[in-house]
């Protein structure tokens, strides 16, 4: 196989196991039949932008080129901070774009990563948002009408708890298990009036949930004692026994890669 790499396409099965398939152009590779088997990755030297699709020497946000990086409001601040959404003062990149992904319903949600986190991701999104994370548990606590919302309340929980992965000790094994409900019990009335302040704002809208918490299991065969991470900027081949995948992580005997982060880089791909 041949092609750029994209995230990696992943779902849950009806036993809680996550199911991989590397995106390689418009081919995809599932990934879960071949572990403890080799796999080559070997980038070519080129990379094209996930946008426009033109070469570009380095990747920005993700997969894009320079001119792609600054003119596109998915690549705005405000999508990694969105409490810093300036859309109200008339200086989104894309308006449009702004209404149909910012203005939709988006869920705040507790997960079990690295530890006990705060998140948010727009409706369409759970359970995938915690697969790529790496998430163990995940539970929504409140559905609200905008991401600009979702945000000022993650804010507000982060004083209590993280709302960043450790990615490193995410890839060292799975943590115990959580009574994500019952943390949720005792975090809530902690910004019960923020909430209300929130609430009580005419352009605003917040529904609290009672869902079950999703159980998640991850295909991996071993867990690395120490994390080595791989980097095709720096070896052009990355290969080993694929021991598992966790997140938008490749586990290899030799080390771990985030595909992901090389999102648009061309790669010939061997098993």
């Amino acid at each position: 196989m041949l092609g750029t790499l994209d995230k990696m396409a992943v779902s849950l099965d009806d036993t809680g196991l996550a199911q991989y398939a590397l995106r390689v152009g418009q081919q995809q590779l599932p990934l879960n039949p071949l572990l403890g088997k080799t796999l080559t990755l070997q980038f070519t030297g080129r990379i094209l932008c996930c946008h426009c699709g033109k070469p570009t020497q380095k990747s920005y946000a993700q997969g894009h080129c320079f001119v792609c990086m600054q003119k596109l409001a998915s690549c705005d601040m405000c999508i990694m901070k969105p409490e810093t959404c300036h859309f109200s003062e008339g200086t989104c990149r894309e308006p449009q774009w702004g209404l149909e992904h910012c203005f939709v319903p988006h869920f705040v949600y507790l997960a079990n990563t690295s530890g006990i986190k705060v998140g948010i991701t727009r409706h369409t999104q759970l359970p995938t948002r915690w697969l790529d994370q790496g998430a163990t548990q995940g539970m929504p606590l409140f559905r609200v009408n905008s991401r600009y919302l979702s945000g000022l309340i993650e804010i507000t929980l982060a004083q209590l708890i993280a709302d960043k992965t450790n990615w490193q000790a995410m890839l060292k094994g799975d943590n115990d298990a959580l009574d994500l409900a019952t943390e949720a019990a005792s975090l809530l009335p902690q910004i019960h009036d923020r909430l209300h302040e929130l609430d009580s704002a005419k352009q605003f809208m917040i529904e609290p949930l009672t869902a079950a918490t999703t159980h998640i299991h991850y295909p991996v065969l071993q867990y690395p004692t120490k994390v080595n991470s791989l980097n095709f900027d720096k070896t052009a081949t990355v290969t080993g026994t694929l021991q598992g995948i966790k997140g938008q992580y490749l586990l290899f005997d030799t080390g771990v890669i985030n595909i992901r982060k090389f999102t648009g880089y061309e790669v010939a791909v061997h098993c």
